[in-house]
């Protein structure tokens, strides 16, 4: 199910112009799409917080443009790197019958039987690439690891995916292993480097 945003179009695209949008509670935005001519919008950003809660960054959306009304999914997001706040977002058009490739992230639940023995759990992969119509993307995909034991593992392809998505990455690659408390211990008792600088330092990138 998608959530309506009302939008309005944008026709200054100064900073200062960016600024009063935001200062007035709304995000400047960009809707594009094959089919679609890109326009500039702005939305109130209560409603899209509210809406990213709900349906996540994969959700769909409804974007009402005047008389029009387009399918979308979020593109990209860009926030404050000190504040977080969102400052601008990027909106796709989407057909519905159509595939897309996305990120999905992987939510893990149950208290490993492994790490209770004393094993220390480690997830090297936490979100997996899929292939699906926008209306049967998942928000996340949950993976119950209550049953892993010590040096046990999971791989991609032991995920159960909903119907009708394909996974993009290697089925080989691993999401969460149960490593033995000793080999946790070794992993982290590394040689330690000495300090000062290193003998050859050709090929990085220096500042002056």
């Amino acid at each position: 199910m998608s959530v309506l945003l009302h939008a309005e179009e944008r026709k200054t695209f100064t900073h200062s112009a960016k600024r009063e949008i935001r200062n007035k509670g709304f995000i400047p935005a960009v809707v594009y799409g094959k089919n679609a001519t890109n326009t500039p919008i702005s939305l109130e950003e209560a409603e899209l917080l509210k809406a990213l809660k709900q349906q996540g960054r994969n959700g769909i959306f409804q974007i009402s443009l005047g008389t029009f009304n387009h399918s979308v999914m979020v593109h990209e997001i860009q926030q404050d790197p000190l504040k977080g706040d969102i400052i601008h977002a990027d909106f796709h058009v989407v057909n519905m019958n159509e595939t897309v490739d996305v990120e999905v992230q992987i939510q893990l639940s149950g208290d490993p039987q492994g790490v209770k023995d004393g094993g220390v759990l480690q997830q090297p992969l936490h979100h997996v690439k899929l292939r699906a119509k926008p209306g049967d993307i998942p928000t996340h995909i949950e993976v119950n690891i209550a049953s892993l034991g010590v040096n046990d593992t999971l791989h991609v392809k032991d995920l159960s995916l909903p119907p009708g998505s394909e996974v993009l990455d290697d089925v080989e690659e691993v999401i969460v292993t149960i490593l033995p408390p000793k080999q946790e211990a070794e992993i982290d008792s590394g040689e330690e480097q000495e300090p000062g600088e290193p003998e050859s330092a050709e090929g990085r990138e220096t500042n002056e």
